[in-house]
């Protein structure tokens, strides 16, 4: 996008992106009182109030003090992103209770078009996962499919690679910037995806990985995603949080059982218990997906 041609709204909320003290939900507060008020501009002792902002003034006071429009502008010109009010912004996000307001890519975002499916999984996945995925993906990938996974280790890798070989396209969610590749393991498949299929992170350039990125990445791959299913999750997985939060959102969600005496699967068996499907064939999964 060309910063020159953003609102001014956008603009203070790519502000608040580099800003430190204010998280997403303050952004959405200041986007909120906007859209009510149709403020022209936004102070820091305003920003401060409306997205009441308590234990971090300080460091919100001379984050938003230091960041010039000339800054952010440098900042910005060798990014590629879209803003919540984008055209281009994938409309699935906007019915999630707390979108990203930026989401920065590489890639092609056209793959946004197509319909989507998350596979999500085990970082330590065992040969099983390797034939699972080698079962399911090729014939999911032929009916045109965008598969949506996290660029970890793993599950989440075996996708990507899967569905490349397939001659599918796929799409990564990361929880730092994308000039960051984590974990290094997956350093060629990012650079390919970065240049052949779409790589998406809701944080600018710079940002390093943080704990809690992580269940804020997950949002977005069940968000965008038409269904995800779930690999050889244990009882404890952050691919149970992508799952819980694909099935809060009303999407489905697909399971797939494995053996019972590691733990390996037991969050997987788990998510079928609780109503998720069952899955033992390809066809489980595309009889589930009709009109997609």
């Amino acid at each position: 996008m060309n910063y020159e041609e953003l609102s001014m709204i956008e603009k203070t909320v790519l502000k608040l992106t580099y800003c430190k003290g204010i998280g997403l939900i303050g952004k959405w507060k200041i986007v909120k009182f906007y859209e009510k008020f149709q403020a022209e501009n936004f102070f820091v002792e305003d920003v401060i109030q409306i997205a009441q902002i308590n234990r971090y003034k300080g460091m919100f006071r001379q984050s938003f003090r230091e960041i010039s429009d000339d800054w952010l502008k440098e900042k910005l010109q060798d990014q590629q992103y879209v803003t919540w009010l984008s055209s281009d912004y994938p409309a699935e996000l906007l019915e999630l209770p707390y979108p990203p307001l930026v989401i920065f890519y590489r890639g092609n975002l056209d793959l946004l078009d197509y319909p989507r499916l998350a596979f999500v999984g085990a970082r330590q996945a065992s040969k099983y996962s390797t034939q699972v995925i080698s079962k399911l993906l090729p014939t999911i990938v032929k009916r045109q499919f965008v598969i949506v996974s996290g660029l970890a280790k793993g599950v989440d890798r075996m996708s990507h690679e899967m569905t490349i070989r397939s001659g599918g396209l796929t799409i990564g969610v990361v929880g730092c910037g994308l000039d960051i590749c984590y974990p290094r393991e997956v350093s060629a498949l990012f650079g390919e995806m970065k240049k052949n299929h779409l790589v998406l992170s809701e944080y600018p350039q710079g940002t390093p990985i943080q704990k809690n990125h992580f269940p804020m990445r997950n949002r977005i791959i069940a968000g965008l995603s038409k269904a995800t299913c779930v690999i050889e999750a244990k009882e404890r997985s952050g691919s149970l949080i992508t799952a819980q939060l694909a099935l809060d959102y009303g999407k489905e969600v697909f399971a797939i059982p494995g053996e019972i005496l590691t733990g390996q699967s037991d969050g997987c068996h788990r998510l079928i218990q609780d109503g998720a499907k069952c899955v033992v064939s390809v066809q489980d999964i595309l009889e589930e997906l009709p009109n997609f």
